[in-house]
């Protein structure tokens, strides 16, 4: 037997929201029921236009509707906390797109939050519930490439409009980092963990911004991390996992457009492609917001995980700035 749809509304009219409300209309686990704006007009058009049955003109009107029961929040980075706990206190379970923060503190008082009330807080990672994901990490686990030694992740694009896109703000939490490079630290740490170290180096753009950010992601059993993240460079976006016996890629690691994972386990003996299993990550991450919501299971991203992201950005972003090595276990010395 399903379970009953978990009504829905969005907080803004981001371009990101186009992702999802496809999915979200063909899931039957969710049904989308509102989308809110700062302008009345804008959202009745946008609603309009998606076909969500209601629309508000401010966020905190949608979060009075006693009908729905949750939100994906697709604001700018820097409103991804304050109105994930807005919506919690009204009541409502949230899926917030990510970064949800770089600050651990804040993840605690979240989390801290939404479990007083009973609620469900899952931070928007869509790229974990993808079916390639989770094969490219069991085989990792499983040993087909040996003992790991190094993950490389990178994720890179030519923004076409830096003196006007959000990404290039500083006020509003922008960076490559904190962008794309999200992506990137939630694919080292899903192969090898949570690190001890951590050492970044960033390039800052006109807006006081890192453009360009490489880190390295160290662990005591010797496994290393190495990170790129880029508004400057081509499109790439890569994530490679080197063993004593093998490597694994995985070339379209973030969106899945063009799925699949390449073997190699001797140099020159070329590569196996090895099949995946389709889906819609955005659908499957809805989804399993859903059954969270529903009580039928823990959610994939919870707790652990988005404190986890949030050390790890927040240690790199010290490293960066202060041209040093930077120990997670500092982090706990601060609080």
């Amino acid at each position: 037997m399903g379970i009953e749809p978990v009504r829905l509304g969005i907080l803004s009219t981001a371009g990101i929201n186009r992702h999802l409300i496809p999915p979200a209309q063909a899931s039957p686990l969710v049904d989308l029921v509102a989308v809110a704006s700062r302008d009345e007009k804008r959202a009745s058009d946008y609603a309009r236009e998606w076909e969500i049955g209601r629309s508000y003109g401010s966020y905190d009107e949608l979060l009075a509707d006693g009908d729905v029961e949750a939100v994906y929040i697709s604001l700018p980075n820097h409103e991804h906390v304050p109105w994930t706990l807005r919506s919690l206190e009204a009541g409502k379970n949230v899926l917030c797109e990510k970064p949800l923060t770089r600050h651990p503190a804040e993840v605690e008082t979240v989390w801290g939050l939404a479990e007083s009330r009973g609620l469900v807080a899952c931070e928007a990672f869509m790229w974990r519930h993808n079916p390639q994901t989770k094969q490219f990490a069991t085989l990792v686990d499983d040993g087909a490439i040996g003992e790991l030694q190094f993950v490389r992740s990178l994720f890179s694009f030519a923004m076409s409009d830096p003196a006007t896109n959000v990404r290039m703000k500083p006020e509003l939490e922008g960076g490559s980092l904190m962008d794309v490079g999200t992506y990137c630290v939630s694919g080292i740490r899903l192969l090898a963990g949570e690190p001890e170290t951590v050492y970044g180096e960033q390039v800052l753009g006109g807006g006081g911004v890192d453009v360009r950010f490489s880190g390295l992601m160290r662990y005591p059993s010797g496994v290393r991390g190495l990170l790129y993240s880029s508004f400057e460079s081509p499109s790439r976006k890569e994530l490679e996992a080197i063993g004593s016996e093998g490597v694994l890629r995985l070339h379209d690691p973030w969106h899945a457009w063009r799925g699949g994972i390449e073997l190699q386990r001797e140099e020159g003996a070329g590569s196996e492609g090895i099949e995946v299993e389709p889906g819609d990550s955005k659908q499957l991450e809805l989804e399993d917001f859903a059954r969270a919501v529903r009580g039928e299971r823990q959610p994939l991203l919870g707790r652990a995980d988005a404190l986890g992201q949030a050390r790890s950005l927040a240690a790199l972003y010290i490293s960066a700035d202060e041209g040093r090595p930077v120990g997670l276990s500092e982090l706990d010395r601060e609080v």
